[in-house]
């Protein structure tokens, strides 16, 4: 998967739009307990999600690969 389209939604979501046309919701809440996402508790800190393509990142480091969210994520169409 190619994340073509990522909107940060409230409570620890993504919304991600893929090339291929899906378009789902992942749950970033489970990884908010590692040290390196816990800085995104801050929903401010939250909303600064860059698309990388093949990943998510954050100012702060952190990062989620397309095939993480891939695997975990709820596709809604």
């Amino acid at each position: 998967m190619i994340i073509k389209k990522i909107q940060p939604l409230s409570n620890a979501k993504l919304l991600i739009t893929a090339n291929d046309g899906r378009i789902g919701d992942f749950d970033v809440g489970p990884y908010l307990e590692y040290e390196v996402f816990r800085s995104l508790q801050n929903n401010k800190e939250f909303q600064k999600v860059s698309n990388g393509g093949y990943f998510v990142e954050w100012d702060c480091g952190a990062d989620l690969s397309a095939d993480t969210i891939e695997a975990r994520w709820h596709v809604r169409n």
